[in-house]
């Protein structure tokens, strides 16, 4: 998911694993309309074989999980994801856009190059069709439950520790990398003052809904027995 802390975890997997960790970027879900993006996620899945990952022990990026949900019919397959807040996500999505423009990168997707050209406010930002709901079309055709990991970017410390224990078996170093730069002007907390909150809550619901089920999941991990914090979904 989109500045939910994804690049530090990114970089304490690309450190445990070495070269058995794979890159999945190619996708680019938020530049395509969600039939399309969904349909890309169908054909690559259907087109994946178990020989394309010798080797591989870990793929990281921004894609669909619904593409590896047939690979996972053929080989053994730990799905994981990070959640924010998500007022406050996508208040550092474009902050982070603003910032990160490059007008003359071919990767710069249509959306990215509209946000910044025609500058958007942070509010209109907020509101975008394309921008709807994030979570809930990346986690097309792919529930909730079925994941094996769902991390809480706003524990991400403690979480790291328990994704490290539980699933890895193994301790990762925590990373920090991709943070808004000294300078860069107020960070996401200081900015939720200036929005319409309720407003946008209201238009980003189902991603509200599935924030707060992850939340509620995560207290019930943290209190059964035998675990003392850093529980998720």
């Amino acid at each position: 998911m989109p500045k939910t802390a994804g690049t530090s975890f990114r970089g304490s997997l690309e450190e445990h694993f070495g070269d058995r960790f794979r890159h999945d970027y190619q996708d680019y879900p938020l530049a395509h309309s969600p039939q399309a993006r969904r349909q890309q996620a169908r054909d690559r899945g259907e087109a994946a074989r178990a020989t394309d990952f010798a080797g591989v022990d870990c793929v990281h990026g921004h894609f669909l999980p619904l593409k590896y949900l047939q690979l996972a019919e053929r080989l053994p397959c730990t799905f994981v994801t990070w959640l924010r807040e998500p007022v406050a996500r996508l208040v550092s999505h474009y902050h982070y856009w603003l910032r990160a423009y490059d007008g003359n990168s071919p990767l710069v997707s249509p959306l990215h190059r509209r946000v910044v050209e025609e500058g958007w406010t942070l509010q209109q930002f907020c509101l975008a069709p394309e921008l709807r709901d994030v979570y809930s079309e990346f986690l097309w055709g792919f529930p909730l439950d079925r994941l094996d990991f769902v991390g809480i970017t706003e524990f991400f410390p403690e979480d790291l520790r328990y994704f490290s224990r539980q699933i890895l078996g193994n301790k990762v170093r925590a990373q920090t990398l991709n943070r808004r730069p000294p300078g860069a002007g107020p960070g996401s907390e200081a900015l939720l003052g200036d929005l319409d909150r309720p407003r946008i809550e209201a238009y980003h619901a189902r991603d509200v809904a599935l924030y707060r089920r992850a939340l509620q999941r995560r207290m019930e991990r943290r209190d059964a027995p035998g675990e003392s914090g850093g529980g998720v979904l």
